[in-house]
């Protein structure tokens, strides 16, 4: 799908890699960009900057994400791509976290997903051309250390998007999942601990993941990886899974004792 003259709805627009994608659609000639994010002054600041609309919105609650939906229609028109990529991420093991914390990451990173689906499929499918966008993670795919919550929840989108992929292809429904290892961003933290230096891959500017999204759309790419070594990473752990789980369980020993940030989304 070319990106010129879409309507792109873009959550997490704020900051980081949605941020990125949102001025890197705008300048590759998108008829409207839609800036969503629960920090209302940054989705206000960068949509002003690149001539987009901003949206306050909590992706957390459905009844937001329809009136994200409706205000983007009503003022933009139809949309045709909408980018699922705000998410949240705490570190913690499923002993030490507690349940309202994975209550409020399943609702953030997954159901925020689903509520998206539901308020703009529908229209897709009548028009018969669409496009969805779902930031996950490699620790979809894979996993991540000392971070259950995070893995647990981007393993639910990758598995969504899949199903997607799946089911409304045939219908003129495109379906793209983005599993970025390390980005540059305050969600990453310090590029220099043990675990960014050992588990986080490559670092990636938030400006090179937008441009790697925008030609995945423009081929209809599923899959958005934004290193080789990612798929180098998959194809080990695809055909041994014992000595894949063996290799991680050395990595935490390496990793037990230090002061580990979140994955990045």
């Amino acid at each position: 799908m070319d990106i010129r003259d879409k309507v792109i709805v873009v959550t997490g627009g704020a900051s980081g890699i949605g941020a990125a994608m949102c001025r890197r659609f705008a300048a590759q000639g998108a008829k409207g960009v839609v800036v969503a994010d629960r920090d209302a002054a940054g989705a206000e600041a960068v949509a002003k900057e690149i001539g987009g609309l901003g949206v306050a919105c909590d992706v957390s609650r459905n009844e937001e994400i329809e009136a994200l939906v409706a205000k983007s229609e009503s003022e933009c028109g139809p949309i045709d791509i909408f980018v699922s990529n705000a998410g949240v991420a705490t570190g913690g093991t499923p002993l030490d976290t507690p349940l309202e914390v994975w209550q409020s990451q399943w609702d953030i990173n997954l159901m925020a997903h689903v509520y998206a689906v539901r308020a703009v499929l529908p229209g897709m499918l009548e028009r018969g051309s669409g496009y969805l966008v779902h930031t996950a993670s490699m620790a979809g795919i894979l996993t991540t250390h000392n971070n259950a919550v995070y893995a647990v929840t981007k393993h639910a989108v990758v598995g969504l998007a899949e199903w997607l992929s799946v089911t409304y292809h045939d219908r003129g429904i495109r379906t793209s999942c983005l599993c970025p290892l390390g980005v540059r961003t305050p969600m990453l933290g310090d590029t220099d601990t043990p675990w960014a230096k050992l588990a986080a891959g490559p670092i990636k500017e938030p400006e090179e993941v937008a441009e790697q999204v925008q030609d995945a759309i423009e081929a209809e790419e599923f899959l958005i990886l934004t290193d080789p070594i990612a798929q180098k990473w998959m194809d080990g752990k695809a055909s041994n899974l014992e000595r894949w789980l063996k290799g991680m369980r050395k990595l935490q020993v390496q990793l037990d004792g230090s002061s580990a940030p979140i994955q990045e989304t």
